[in-house]
């Protein structure tokens, strides 16, 4: 069922965050979203729950749940135990990403029940069941604070008063700060298959030519190119370029 209390458009947006995370969403089946309802749906598909907050253009949270066929396959991977939340992680940012430019949270593995229950108690949150046939075999939920078009929403908007400019903490506060720096040669994507076929010896092609600087990274930053040097028998990069901070991603 649906509350009355919730919008047609928020329903909508519900349905079209579970339409993102089903379209990459690891699953042996051919899944349909069904009709969003305010309530944790009955029986629940064996599983596990991964939940996530996220902030930016809206501010939220993401539960998908996934068959217990699915963790199991993780868990038993010929690679070792892989991570769940690592696994979902792209349909969770898929359903987020419908409202917007957000940063999503690492996640949560969490039972389904404990999961959909935590969400539905802070209110006006929407839960789409994955359906293959008549049997729920995944659920997408979703809730904003606030839903556009919502009376919360229109206060959100509405310009505060002005605040007093807080005092400008120095530079110098961070210089003891560490950093992960780090330098990339290319990048590449694999299927698990082509992953597992991996040999000693195999050459894995990256996304650069010869020849083409390599990035350095801080804290996964793009803030400067460079070429790759042996100091010492070490690798070392010697920095070519600073990029400015509009051209940093």
């Amino acid at each position: 069922m649906t509350s009355p209390t919730l919008a047609a458009n928020q329903l909508d947006l519900a349905q079209a965050a579970a339409r993102a995370a089903l379209a990459v969403l690891p699953t042996s089946e051919v899944l349909q979203p069904t009709d969003p309802r305010i309530d944790v749906p009955t029986p629940l598909p064996a599983g596990q729950a991964v939940t996530a907050r996220f902030t930016g253009a809206a501010t939220g949270e993401v539960v998908i749940v996934v068959g217990q066929d699915l963790a199991n396959a993780l868990k038993e991977s010929p690679l070792g135990e892989l991570d769940l939340t690592a696994a979902i992680r792209p349909a969770l940012e898929a359903a987020a990403g419908t409202f917007g430019p957000v940063l999503l949270d690492p996640g949560l593995v969490m039972e389904p029940a404990v999961a959909l229950s935590a969400l539905t108690s802070k209110g006006d949150a929407v839960i789409v069941p994955l359906v293959s046939g008549e049997q729920m075999r995944a659920v997408v939920a979703v809730r904003l604070e606030p839903w556009p078009g919502t009376r919360a929403a229109a206060a959100a908007d509405a310009p505060a008063a002005p605040k007093p400019a807080a005092p400008r903490a120095g530079l110098e506060l961070l210089h003891d700060v560490e950093m992960e720096v780090s330098a990339e040669l290319g990048r590449t994507r694999m299927s698990v298959r082509e992953l597992l076929s991996l040999v000693p010896g195999a050459i894995i092609e990256l996304d650069r030519a010869a020849g083409t600087p390599a990035d350095l990274l801080v804290n996964g930053r793009l803030i400067a190119r460079g070429e790759v040097v042996v100091i010492d028998e070490d690798f070392g990069l010697r920095v070519t370029e600073i990029l400015d901070a509009n051209a940093a991603v």
